[in-house]
């Protein structure tokens, strides 16, 4: 009877040790891939599994794609492309039981399209604010007022701009922890991204914008989030006055993507469900194009050359925002007995 006690305590203490949660350190969040995860003409994805050596496959058949592990405590992801997909799969991740993400990190790490007043081809940008550009009400261009700049209104306003800002939004805007945006900048902001021939044409194009021509840099600003893709220099100049309004003349646009705010949507839940630290959240993004057209040419004309992703710095940007958001990655991961307890600033 003691022996058949003390196997069935064995048994038990094993079982209970193959369901123990995984601890993770840091979640890298990806939004699209390509083809495969390694080996093809790279996504977002692909130079994270490669270089961080994220080796150990997991399925998570209620998100987008399987995830993947290193080690060292590094998970990666792919949300899909969309506000609603990246929401739905960093929600099916974050309740997974197989994982522990109580003292885990989480960055975005993505590409999207530059302001070029602020920033040129291939740099990168983190953002202290992620404002949501599709929650709004919307008429048709033609039936714009004359005395209207857009025909976006903010959800219960009744035109653009229309002041105060509400007290009460409902994820139009989210602020990140800045002293942890200031401290990720503080150590990247030194990093030396790629620069190609390709990309000295294109910004050479953007005569007028000194930031645009510069080589690429790090630099710290706000981002747009939509599932529209929209182009052209009146939609940048919605997105810096939309940037502006909610966050109350702090802000400055610089960059626009289309999943991250479903991705903090998501990690605000499951904040309050207790599986998340929301003072751990990075969001990082490169420039792959510009967001409007060059002097001299039309939004259609410059928007036709960026249809199936073909985008001057496409592979820059991607090698950016693994190199300046590995470098984030590899400080939390070599100094995690103090990162564990205490979020760097």
């Amino acid at each position: 009877m003691i022996k058949k006690l003390l196997l069935t305590f064995a048994i038990a203490a094993t079982i209970s040790a193959q369901t123990k949660p995984i601890p993770v350190k840091v979640v890298v969040v990806t939004m699209f891939e390509r083809g495969e995860d390694t080996g093809d003409i790279p996504g977002e994805y692909q130079l994270w599994v490669e270089r961080e050596h994220l080796d150990q496959v997991i399925p998570l058949s209620s998100g987008y794609r399987h995830v993947r592990m290193n080690k060292d405590g590094v998970l990666g992801m792919v949300t899909g492309v969309g506000t609603a997909k990246a929401a739905a799969s960093v929600m099916a991740l974050g309740l997974d039981p197989h994982f522990d993400f109580s003292k885990a990190y989480w960055m975005v790490a993505g590409i999207g399209g530059g302001d070029p007043a602020d920033v040129s081809l291939g740099s990168a940008v983190w953002a202290q604010h992620v404002i949501d550009g599709d929650l709004a009400y919307e008429v048709d261009a033609r039936d714009v007022p004359p005395n209207w700049p857009t025909g976006m209104i903010p959800l219960r306003k009744g035109a653009p701009y229309e002041q105060p800002v509400r007290s009460d939004l409902e994820g139009e805007l989210y602020t990140l922890n800045i002293p942890f945006v200031n401290w990720a900048f503080g150590l990247t902001k030194g990093v030396a991204l790629p620069d190609t021939d390709q990309i000295r044409r294109s910004r050479a194009r953007f005569e007028g914008f000194p930031n645009a021509q510069k080589p690429p840099f790090v630099a710290m600003g706000d981002t747009i989030s939509g599932s529209t893709f929209w182009h052209g220099a009146r939609m940048d100049a919605w997105a810096n006055a939309w940037t502006r309004y909610y966050t109350e003349g702090k802000g400055n646009y610089m960059i626009s993507a289309m999943e991250d705010t479903g991705t903090l949507q998501s990690l605000t839940f499951l904040k309050n469900a207790g599986r998340v630290d929301l003072n751990r959240v990075l969001v990082l993004r490169t420039v792959s194009n510009y967001d409007r057209e060059a002097p001299g040419s039309t939004p259609a004309e410059s928007l036709k050359g960026l249809v199936g992703g073909i985008y001057s710095a496409y592979m820059p940007a991607l090698d950016a925002a693994q190199i300046v958001g590995g470098k984030v990655v590899h400080y939390l991961v070599d100094h995690w007995a103090e990162c564990e307890k205490t979020v760097p600033r």
